[in-house]
């Protein structure tokens, strides 16, 4: 794996400069090389991390759809199509008994509810949905987001 690409997965939160120093690289070099990696579509973006309880006027939802491959685009049209709106955070084709598993964003409840009934269903090819809306958020991208355990008097881990 590229070193840059190593430590950005490690340390999400370096930058630069720091980047430069423990790789023994000029800043300007490491500059480079990211925007090496960016024009060569492998560092797509470099995104924070925030706790879910800080987005608190949103809704995310996962929502799965079983969907009919096309004659000559197979699941890559359809799928790239649903990708673009905007409620769309990630798109997934997905083996077992569906087909793309989609990770949505909203303003509430009755939104996503409507993105989906309104956008989603009626797109011709998508044969059912299932929404299943996200309550509480315990690990995310790696992250423990939970750290106040409901029983204080059972540690968090345990054997």
């Amino acid at each position: 794996m590229d070193k840059i690409l190593k430590l950005i997965l490690e340390d999400k939160l370096i930058d630069t400069s720091n980047m430069s120093q423990i790789l023994n690289m000029t800043q300007a070099d490491v500059n480079a090389a990211i925007a090496k990696l960016k024009e060569d579509n492998v560092l797509l973006g470099w995104l924070p991390i925030l706790h879910p309880d800080f987005e608190s006027g949103s809704v995310n939802a996962a929502i799965e759809l079983k969907i009919s491959p096309e004659r000559d685009g197979g699941f890559d049209r359809l799928a790239q199509r649903i990708s673009k709106f905007e409620q769309v955070d990630s798109c997934f084709l997905m083996s077992g008994s569906y087909d793309l598993l989609l990770f949505v964003k909203g303003k509430s409840l009755k939104d996503i509810a409507s993105f989906v009934y309104e956008r989603l269903a009626t797109i011709n090819g998508v044969t059912s949905t299932a929404t299943h809306f996200f309550l509480r958020t315990y690990k995310q991208h790696g992250f423990i987001t939970d750290c106040n355990p409901s029983n204080p008097d059972r540690p968090l881990v345990s054997a």
